[in-house]
C-alpha cells in the first residue's frame, strides 16, 4: 500500500505500521543527547563528591544536601512536567525543562558556598527531573509498536555515555586549574553549555502526532504523521494495513486518579514500587562508588580512575540491550538484570584487589543498564497516550524522591557497617524488587502503545 489517505484509522495505528524511517532515527538521537546530560548531571556530584567535600569544607550533612539536592529537585520536576507534558504537550514540557537545567547548571559552576551549589543544583534538578518521563513518553508515542523497546535503547546508549564521560572529565579536570578556575567547576560548565546546546537542536522535533490525536487536533496529528509516512515510501517501503482496531480517544483532560482506576490500578501500585526500590541498586552505586574507594584506602585521583573504568559499564550495558529487549519478555528482562546487579554488587563490595574491584564494578553498572533500559521501556509501555506522561512523571518522581534520600540512608549506614554490608542491604531491594515484578507485572512486549490491558 503506497496511498496515504487513511482517514478511516487512528494516526496510532498508522505510526505503530511504520518501519523505521529517517525522522525516527533523527527523534531517537536527539532525545538521546537530552538524556545524556541527565546522566551527566546525576552523576556528578557523586563522582566529584570527595574533591567538593574538601574544597568546600563540607559537614557530612552538607554533603548529604549535595548529594540529594538536585534529585529532590527532579522529584517536584518530574512530577509537574510530566503532567504538563499531557495537558500541553510533549515538546513544550522538552524545551522548558532542559532550558531551566541549562541555565542553572551553568550557574553552579560559580558557587561561591556549599549553600549557592546545593540551591543551583536544586533548581536544575527542578529543570531536569522530567527528562526520563519526557523521553520515554516521546518516543513510545513516535515509534513503531515492534520497534520501540530497541529504539528506546538506542536513545540510552547514547545517553550513558554522558556516565563515563563525567567520570573521565573528572580524572582529568579534578586535579587541574584550567585558566585558574577549578577544574570541578569546568564540570558544571560542560553540563550547562552542552545542554544548552542540545536546546537548540531539539527545537527542531515534531510534536507527538499521538498527543495530538487525543487531543482531537487531528489535522496536526494527520500532518507530522503523513510525513513520515511519505519518508518511508520515499525509502522504498509498501507500507502494511494499519490496524483498523485501534482507536484513540480525544480526552483533553485525564486527572491522576485515573492511575488508580481499572483497568491500571495493579500495574501502577507495581510500578511505583519498582521506582522506588530500583534506586538502592542503580543509584546507590553511583553515589558510593567513589566514597566506597576511599574508604578502602585508595587515593583520591585512583579512586577517580577506578570510577571512570567501572563507569564504562554503562554504556556497555545500554548496547547490550539492543538486540535483546524486543525478544525477550520485558518483565523477565527487569526480574533477571536486577538479579545480577545483586551478585555483581555483593561482589564489589566486599573485593580488596584492584582488578576485582574494577572488573565486579564494570559486570555490576552493564547489568544496571541493562535493568534500566529494560525499566524504561516497560514504563513507558504501561500506559496510553493520554496519560502516559502524567504516569512516568509520577513513578519517575518517587524515584527522584528516593534518590534524593537515598544518602541520608547508605552513607550512615556505610560508615556503621562497611561496604560489603551497604551492597548486601543493595542486594535485599533487588530481591524486594524482583518479588515485586514477578507476582504484579504484566506483559508489554510488542503490544501497541495505546494497549491498556
Amino acid at each position: 500500500m503506497t496511498d496515504l489517505q487513511t482517514p478511516a484509522v487512528s494516526v496510532a495505528a498508522r505510526l505503530d505500521r511504520l518501519p523505521i524511517v529517517r525522522a525516527h532515527w533523527v527523534a531517537t538521537g536527539v532525545i538521546g543527547l537530552g538524556l545524556f546530560f541527565d546522566l551527566y548531571e546525576n552523576f556528578l556530584a557523586a563522582t566529584i563528591s570527595s574533591v567538593l567535600r574538601t574544597d568546600l569544607d563540607l559537614s557530612r550533612t552538607e554533603l548529604n544536601l549535595l548529594l540529594g539536592s538536585a534529585f529532590l529537585g527532579q522529584f517536584l520536576g518530574a512530577a509537574v512536567m510530566g503532567r504538563y507534558a499531557d495537558r500541553v504537550g510533549r515538546r513544550r514540557a522538552f524545551m522548558i525543562n532542559l532550558a531551566v537545567y541549562s541555565l542553572f547548571s551553568l550557574l553552579g559552576a560559580f558557587s561561591p558556598n556549599a549553600t549557592f551549589l546545593v540551591v543551583t543544583r536544586f533548581i536544575a534538578g527542578i529543570g531536569i527531573g522530567a527528562e526520563f518521563a519526557l523521553a520515554d513518553s516521546y518516543l513510545s508515542d513516535l515509534l513503531p509498536k515492534n520497534m520501540r523497546g530497541k529504539f528506546i535503547s538506542w536513545a540510552y546508549t547514547v545517553a550513558f555515555l554522558g556516565v563515563p564521560t563525567v567520570g573521565l572529565l573528572a580524572r582529568w579536570l579534578v586535579p587541574l586549574e584550567p585558566f585558574g578556575v577549578d577544574g570541578w567547576r569546568w564540570l558544571f560548565v560542560f553540563g550547562g553549555l552542552g545542554s544548552f546546546a542540545v536546546w537548540l537542536v531539539r527545537r527542531g522535533l515534531p510534536e507527538s502526532p499521538r498527543w495530538l490525536e487525543t487531543q482531537g487536533r487531528h489535522d496536526e496529528a494527520d500532518e507530522i504523521c503523513r510525513r513520515f509516512e511519505q519518508q518511508a515510501i520515499d525509502a522504498g517501503h509498501v507500507l502494511a494495513e494499519p490496524d483498523p482496531h485501534l482507536t484513540v480517544t480525544p480526552m483533553k483532560k485525564v486527572p491522576p486518579t485515573a492511575l488508580f482506576r481499572a483497568p491500571l490500578t495493579r500495574r501502577t501500585t507495581m510500578l511505583w514500587i519498582l521506582s522506588v526500590l530500583e534506586v538502592f541498586g542503580y543509584y546507590g552505586f553511583g553515589t558510593l562508588a567513589p566514597i566506597i574507594l576511599l574508604d578502602k584506602g585508595f587515593d583520591l585521583v585512583t579512586s577517580l580512575g577506578f570510577v571512570a573504568a567501572t563507569y564504562i559499564g554503562y554504556p556497555l550495558g545500554s548496547v547490550l540491550a539492543i538486540p535483546i529487549v524486543e525478544r525477550i519478555e520485558r518483565k523477565w528482562l527487569v526480574i533477571s538484570s536486577a538479579g545480577l546487579m545483586a551478585a555483581f554488587g555483593l561482589w564489589f563490595g566486599f573485593a580488596d584487589a584492584a582488578w576485582a574491584i574494577v572488573v565486579s564494578g564494570v559486570l555490576y553498572t552493564m547489568a544496571s543498564n541493562l535493568f534500566s533500559n529494560a525499566y524504561h521501556v516497560y514504563l513507558a509501555d504501561s500506559y496510553p497516550t493520554a496519560i502516559r506522561g502524567t504516569a512516568a512523571g509520577a513513578a519517575y518522581s518517587l524515584s527522584k524522591l528516593a534518590t534524593g534520600v537515598l544518602p541520608f540512608i547508605l552513607l550512615p549506614f556505610l560508615d556503621a557497617n562497611g561496604s560489603g554490608a551497604v551492597f548486601a542491604l543493595v542486594a535485599v531491594a533487588m530481591v524486594a524488587l524482583m518479588i515485586n515484578v514477578a507476582v504484579l507485572g504484566h506483559r508489554s512486549t510488542g503490544l501497541s502503545a495505546d494497549a491498556t490491558v
